[in-house]
């Protein structure tokens, strides 16, 4: 059974914030609020938990993870960032988008695609999210939380298709999968961020999610 921890979801005190961050710590997988959906995540330095999260979502090991940054300057640690990906992602960030972009040797091969050797990254803008990335000092693994079913598979309609899905089925669904649920009082979003692909010279939009539109506007004024 997960424990329930509740967070302002403008103001997160920092004494629960410090308590997640030991948690995630010593190998804890969440269920945690973000700028986009409800995610599941954890430590990105924590192969058994990021192997659980796998498990969880019913990945097979080269589907790759995207992580969480704090900043631009943290995502420079772990991928390699291009002049051309730079004035994409200061553009775009912090908000809902995720950019795929080589890795450096600081990620772990359980995350990164292992073909390409890329890794999304996001740089989120949600203060909760950002208070837990800035205490643990790590990046933190994000994908999408589903729904799962009693037998433990995951059921087909996604939250980010269900608009009428409450946190409050979200966490009966998993409690007992993670280990942490973080409850900000707010529900969840239903609309996926979107992916840019930045491992070229010019940026590809791979998915559209939230605030596509303006990551179109902006790749097109790059081309000309």
């Amino acid at each position: 059974m997960s424990m329930l921890y509740t967070l302002h979801s403008e103001n997160p005190q920092a004494r629960t914030v410090e308590t997640i961050r030991d948690a995630l710590r010593n190998g804890a997988v969440m269920l945690y609020p973000t700028d986009t959906v409800y995610a599941i995540g954890c430590d990105l330095n924590s192969k058994s938990a990021v192997q659980r999260v796998r498990q969880i979502k019913q990945l097979a090991n080269d589907k790759p993870l995207t992580f969480l940054c704090p900043s631009l300057s943290d995502i420079a640690q772990y991928a390699i960032v291009t002049d051309a990906a730079y004035r994409v992602m200061r553009r775009l960030i912090p908000g809902p988008y995720t950019f795929l972009l080589p890795t450096t040797k600081l990620v772990p091969r359980l995350v990164m695609h292992p073909k390409r050797r890329t890794t999304g990254i996001r740089v989120p803008d949600h203060p909760v999210s950002l208070a837990l990335l800035n205490a643990l000092g790590n990046p933190i693994i994000s994908t999408s939380a589903h729904l799962i079913d009693e037998a433990g598979d995951v059921v087909p309609d996604s939250i980010a298709d269900s608009p009428n899905i409450s946190r409050f089925d979200l966490f009966d669904c998993l409690e007992k999968r993670v280990d942490l649920i973080i409850d900000t009082g707010t529900e969840p979003g239903y609309h996926v961020s979107t992916i840019l692909d930045l491992t070229e010279e010019e940026p590809i939009i791979v998915r559209r999610g939230l605030g596509w539109e303006a990551a179109a506007s902006w790749a097109a004024e790059m081309r000309y």
